[in-house]
């Protein structure tokens, strides 16, 4: 079996082909074309956490994967997604790597969050707002400037030093864009044509009443004590979900976010406008109007996974990557 670490898979991750990946996978998983079983989960309810399986077969990209990851979004000296993904050969079924999942995670799940906004913000869109400071907020701060040109970066968490530490780390990425820490959510969101939610927040961190006219949003999160986005921006907004099936799950499965907004009347299940392989495909419209607000609430879906894992995986191939470990 093939062992690929953290350094080896964030070495190995090509951002804009990941894109594509994701793409593709989201496109074959709206048409039918692979088998993704609903995620389980075992929950720790002393800690707030879970442990997630989640299996996919992607025949598109002959990769059979399962992630093991677990939520706890308590933790503070360690990160609060941690996770390990097995590479399955889908010919006879023999395990064949073994990855790390965290890096895989963020980077699979900014991607996905990239080509949302490629698809459903703005073309003239000049103003990014990251709302969350941990490692999916560094995710997102590195791929979704990848489909618009940005003039302005703002970042906003709960603590602002934790936010400014994120904007001068980013100052010494190979592809890093300007940036600037703001004190508070508001102050990053209004005005902002994109908004990039990625928080452990019980309260809602993005508010209809900030959202300027045209904005897209997308927002990663997830609580089982709350949400991150409150039911006025999805009663208002063009909604899209990687899978209705998953979005619409009871939690912890689905989204805790979009539950909460149907329990309290703000929405309706059939308020979900589109899932994102349909905008890929084109089976669905995207943005209409420049004035409309569209909103990508992501759940996180194993394809996803199967198709980073076999982007990762063909490169340690080609490049000596890794360590082969008997089992």
């Amino acid at each position: 079996m093939l062992v690929l670490a953290r350094s080896d898979v964030e070495r190995l991750i090509d951002p804009d082909l990941l894109r594509e990946a994701i793409a593709g996978a989201m496109a074959d998983l709206s048409a039918g074309r692979v088998s993704m079983p609903p995620r389980i989960a075992a929950l720790v309810p002393e800690r707030d956490g879970l442990l997630a399986a989640m299996p996919a077969y992607l025949p598109s990209a002959g990769a059979l994967t399962t992630k093991l990851v677990s939520l706890f979004p308590r933790n503070r000296d360690r990160p609060t997604h941690q996770a390990v993904i097995v590479v399955f050969d889908a010919e006879h079924g023999t395990p064949v790597a073994l990855m790390d999942g965290e890096a895989i995670t963020a980077a699979r799940t900014a991607a996905a969050s990239a080509l949302a906004t490629d698809l459903l913000a703005r073309q003239d869109a000049e103003v990014l707002a990251i709302v969350g400071t941990g490692v999916q907020a560094a995710a997102h701060l590195r791929a979704v400037p990848r489909v618009r040109s940005f003039r302005e970066v703002r970042v906003a968490g709960r603590d602002r030093a934790k936010a400014q530490r994120l904007v001068d780390e980013a100052r010494g990425w190979p592809d890093s864009i300007g940036a600037r820490a703001v004190a508070t959510y508001e102050e990053a969101i209004r005005g902002a044509d994109v908004i990039s939610a990625a928080t452990h927040s019980p309260e809602p961190v993005v508010r209809r009443e900030w959202l300027a006219s045209g904005a897209h949003v997308t927002s990663v999160g997830y609580n089982t004590a709350g949400r991150e986005v409150d039911g006025a921006t999805f009663r208002d907004a063009l909604l899209v979900v990687e899978s209705r099936a998953a979005a619409l799950a009871p939690p912890p499965a689905g989204s805790n976010d979009i539950a909460l907004a149907i329990k309290e009347g703000a929405i309706g299940p059939d308020h979900v406008h589109a899932e994102l392989g349909e905008i890929v495909n084109g089976s669905r419209p995207g943005r209409t109007d420049a004035r409309q607000l569209t909103v990508y609430k992501s759940v996180g879906v194993a394809v996803q996974d199967a198709a980073a894992a076999a982007l990762v995986l063909e490169a340690a191939r080609r490049l000596g990557a890794g360590r082969d470990v008997a089992i």
